[in-house]
């Protein structure tokens, strides 16, 4: 099995828009709260990353990809379109792997080239949110990032039935 992660140049990220909307679909259906409820729509999906071709055509969001044999089956993004007074910052993003391509490490290795490139843009900050109480929250956890605090009701769980809590992680970096 040969696994990768790399940044997704906006050509390739225009080019693998079904497999990005795939991996949205999957990750929503799992029960992931990553601002959707299920079911998820293709056309929806599709729409999501489409808005976001331009400001990763302008270099404000730097997409990741991880691939299994070729294959996208993960992303997450570094947003690097912060205020004037905080060019020190970025946010993560939408850390999404495919349930089939789960327990591999991919999560991992994607927040650690995501890591790798936030430096290199003079990113020392990093900040993020997921739902409290998710399996995300071990892995950043393990990644070195600090709870700040907890938002209750944030959000729509991923059934939009009812109200989830939002925990917000920063990390900075040396």
């Amino acid at each position: 099995m040969n696994l990768e992660v790399h940044p997704l140049l906006p050509d390739e990220a225009e080019a693998e828009l079904d497999a990005l909307a795939a991996i949205l679909i999957d990750v929503v259906a799992g029960g992931s709260s990553v601002s959707f409820v299920a079911p998820l729509s293709p056309a929806s999906a599709r729409a999501f990353w489409q808005k976001l071709l331009p400001p990763i055509r302008q270099e404000q969001i730097l997409l990741l990809g991880a691939r299994r044999d070729d294959q996208l089956v993960g992303t997450v993004q570094l947003r690097l379109d912060t205020p004037p007074n905080q060019p020190h910052r970025a946010e993560v993003a939408k850390l999404l792997v495919h349930r089939q391509a789960r327990r591999l490490g991919l999560g991992r290795r994607l927040m650690e080239t995501l890591e790798v490139l936030a430096r290199k843009h003079g990113r020392h900050l990093l900040t993020l949110d997921t739902e409290s109480g998710s399996p995300a929250e071990f892995l950043y956890r393990s990644l070195g990032y600090q709870v700040s605090g907890i938002i209750p009701r944030y959000a729509l769980c991923a059934d939009g039935t009812r109200l989830c809590d939002t925990t917000i992680y920063y990390k900075w970096l040396e």
